[in-house]
């Protein structure tokens, strides 16, 4: 699950650093869209499972 993290988290710094490029009101829109999805995506990765709940 590791690999997952890496790449969510490798995408995110990406999507950060267009964010600070991008001047299109739609682009941003859309790449923060994408970031909250990414953001909803480990948070739920990060959760621990049954089994680690003790």
């Amino acid at each position: 699950m590791s690999t997952v993290i890496e790449n969510l988290l490798s995408r995110k710094q990406q999507l950060v650093e267009q964010l600070e490029r991008t001047q299109s009101l739609e682009e941003r829109d859309r790449i923060e869209q994408q970031l909250e999805q990414i953001n909803t995506a480990l948070d739920f990765l990060d959760r621990p499972g049954p089994s680690d709940a003790q």
